[in-house]
């Protein structure tokens, strides 16, 4: 192993480019410029090749974690150093201020090249030191503002990229940002990226969207957004008519979501539960709650059968008989509530609550969904005789 220190040229260049009396250095041209930001990438590649040789070379898990630590430590006080003095740099000449941002971005890829390849090897639960959070804030607010433009599938995917952004934004920002460790940032950079690669334009069939899946792998255990994949949830819910058809639904998106493998290694917050533990949670409890709902309807069906055959009874004899077919009366009511003269909730509600009150000559009971179903496939015979009929009536108002 060499005992060489490895980041000599690229420390000595910081070194100068501090030096606020340093007139070779204050008097760079566009040339210089050039040939100097050359030989940065240079040197950042040849330590990149050399941190590699280093660790091939060892055999020891302690000796390399020593190595990888010395090396990431480094390179955040290089960042430290270049970030302190590239204000003043910007100030004393425009070439100068160009050439510290170069050796920051160099310096940036040094320390994401470590963080990558060796993340195991570096102790990721210390505090960040507040200038590799300055750099790293930055990087981050990049991605944020980038993804603003991502194209998405559909407006509860705008809704969610929102909740996520705004999650972050505020973690950037806030007093707790600067108390993060190595685990958190690595987290969200990850969550970017894998973001900014995944293609989440496709219309996804199923209730959980590509967006919602890569989260929930993720584990972004937000609790804004755990609120807002429950109340979808709940929403979902509530376009079923009956309580069955309700569970029913409930158990499909559960099965759907219990094939989703969170990772628990990671999470977006260290001090929330993780995101699969509080919807197993939610699932659980409105499973149940249904279930309750169900049993206690059924328990008062029984208990009042008697009650019930004498209702549908007195519902037989209040029946008022129409001179039309079952499937004349559909298109009737069907031409009613799409011209608005009957409001309902929707046509089905229309023929839920009026048909059980029909019967024609030839039917006593009347079955509403087969009457909606028949209303959209009428038979011309059908038609004229609805006309004729409503005629009729018009008749009959004009001569009162």
């Amino acid at each position: 192993m060499m005992n060489k220190y490895p980041l000599e040229w690229l420390d000595t260049l910081i070194l100068q480019l501090s030096n606020t009396n340093n007139l070779d250095v204050i008097l760079i041209s566009e040339q210089e410029l050039l040939l100097m930001s050359t030989d940065v990438v240079k040197e950042s590649k040849k330590i990149q090749i050399q941190i590699k040789n280093e660790v091939f070379a060892i055999r020891k898990k302690r000796e390399i974690r020593l190595l990888i630590r010395k090396y990431h430590s480094t390179f955040i006080y290089l960042i430290d150093r270049m970030v302190g003095c590239q204000m003043s740099n910007v100030q004393r000449n425009h070439n100068l201020g160009l050439l510290s941002e170069k050796i920051i971005t160099c310096l940036e890829d040094l320390l994401s090249f470590i963080e990558t390849r060796f993340a195991t090897f570096l102790s990721l639960d210390e505090r960040v030191p507040i200038t590799y959070i300055i750099v790293s804030r930055n990087e981050l607010q990049f991605k944020v503002n980038k993804l603003k433009f991502k194209q998405l599938s559909s407006e509860s995917d705008k809704a969610t990229m929102d909740i996520v952004l705004h999650n972050l934004n505020d973690l950037l920002y806030s007093n707790s940002g600067h108390k993060s460790t190595y685990r958190q940032i690595l987290y969200q950079k990850n969550l970017l990226r894998s973001i900014e690669e995944s293609d989440l334009s496709k219309v996804n069939e199923n209730f959980y969207s590509e967006l919602d899946e890569l989260l929930l792998v993720l584990n972004f255990n937000s609790l804004t957004y755990f609120h807002w994949l429950a109340q979808r949830l709940k929403d979902d819910l509530k376009l079923m008519d009956g309580l069955t058809e309700q569970l029913c639904l409930l158990l499909s998106h559960f099965k759907e979501f219990s094939q989703i493998n969170s990772n628990k290694k990671v999470s977006f917050d260290p001090f929330q539960k993780n995101i699969s533990d509080s919807l197993l949670g939610w699932f659980e409890n409105e499973i149940k709650y249904l279930q309750h709902r169900i049993n206690l309807s059924s328990d008062i069906k029984l208990a009042g059968g008697t009650r019930e055959t004498v209702n549908n009874e007195k519902l037989v004899q209040n029946k008022i008989e129409c001179n039309l077919s079952a499937d004349q009366i559909a298109l009737i009511l069907r031409a009613g509530d799409e011209s608005r003269i009957i409001k309902a909730r929707s046509m089905s509600q229309v023929f839920k609550t009026i048909v059980p009150y029909l019967s024609t000559s030839q039917k006593v009971d009347l079955s509403y969904d087969s009457m909606r179903s028949k209303s959209y496939n009428a038979e011309e015979r059908d038609k004229e005789i609805a006309i004729q009929t409503l005629e009729r009536i018009i008749k009959h108002i004009r001569d009162y």
